[in-house]
């Protein structure tokens, strides 16, 4: 990783510090716990989508599966909670790797439509298997301790939380630096010419898939814990747009631009609740404005608008 991406990862460890003296009361403190979830959540998505070029319209499912791994494990069976997230991104990620292969023989909306499938198939088991998931209802889940100390306030949930947030893009830059970051990008820009130049591309596929299912599984847990609920909506096919969504609005291919599609489309909603029944107009006219405006998505368009500024000023300076 460069130092410019120190810095800025410096930067950003060191707003995520002031936050929460910024906040002035628990409500926002929660917003902002939800915001920092989402960012983990769409940073992985962004590596498969943004990065390598392949779409999922299931992704919610794998949150699904760790959100009611960290449930049911701890409640029915005894497991201490964090034995059931390690549970959960391991089914999670032996799922990915044993579906990936043949969804991956599939290209364009073929394989939207089969990831699409594979959530809802999901959710539907999450929904209908209610001796041990509650059902359409829900389940309580049981609160998590570290070192026989529970994380019982918003503060406590929100350092452990900024925490993840930034190993995760530390991770994230690492990962796009290395050798296969660069065959994600290969791949991205043209699987033929990946071949050509001795990348293994079902290898590649299969491995960012297993990996951004498996951060899915973690923040799916983590969530569920948090809020101290689940119901099958945390699976179901409107999460997984609202993921997408996310990573689209914010910049494919940029690690940044995860986050702020996250925090952007966590916050929007409440901050539209003075509408009073048109929120959900107000949001699409939003996105469609984003989309018309800043089709790059946000971070990306902001980046170059800043660019071609500073070259035109640099231009204009007087020579001397």
């Amino acid at each position: 990783m460069n130092p410019t991406k120190y810095r800025t990862l410096a930067l950003l460890s060191l707003l995520l510090l002031v936050l929460p003296w910024l906040l002035p009361n628990s409500f926002y403190v929660d917003l902002a716990i939800r915001m920092l979830i989402n960012c983990v959540i769409v940073l992985g998505l962004n590596l498969l989508i943004g990065f390598a070029g392949q779409i999922s319209l299931g992704h919610a499912g794998f949150l699904g599966i760790g959100a009611y791994a960290s449930a049911v494990l701890p409640s029915h069976f005894g497991w201490h909670p964090l034995a059931a997230i390690g549970a959960g991104a391991l089914v999670t990620g032996s799922l990915a790797a044993l579906i990936a292969r043949p969804i991956f023989q599939l290209k364009g909306h073929y394989l939207a439509m089969a990831t699409l499938g594979l959530g809802i198939i999901i959710a539907m088991v999450l929904r209908n298997e209610a001796g041990l998931t509650g059902g359409p209802d829900g389940m309580a889940v049981l609160p998590l301790e570290l070192f026989g100390l529970p994380l019982s306030t918003d503060r406590h949930w929100y350092v452990a939380v900024a925490a993840l947030l930034v190993i995760s893009v530390w991770l994230c830059e690492n990962l796009m630096d290395s050798p296969f970051g660069r065959a994600l990008r290969a791949l991205h820009g043209s699987e033929p010419a990946s071949q050509v130049a001795g990348v293994n591309v079902v290898r590649y596929k299969m491995s960012i898939f297993v990996l951004s299912a498996t951060f899915a599984s973690l923040m799916g847990s983590v969530t569920a814990l948090y809020v101290g609920f689940v119901t099958p909506s945390m699976a179901d096919f409107f999460h997984s747009i609202e993921l997408v969504t996310m990573v689209v609005v914010g910049g494919m291919a940029s690690v940044y631009g995860s986050l702020l599609g996250a925090v952007v489309l966590t916050a929007l909603p409440q901050a539209l609740t003075r509408f009073e029944g048109w929120e959900t107009v107000a949001f699409g006219a939003i996105l469609m404005a984003n989309m018309v405006f800043m089709p790059r998505g946000l971070v990306p368009s902001l980046h170059s608008w800043w660019s071609q500024w500073r070259s035109k000023a640099k231009n204009k300076r007087p020579v001397n």
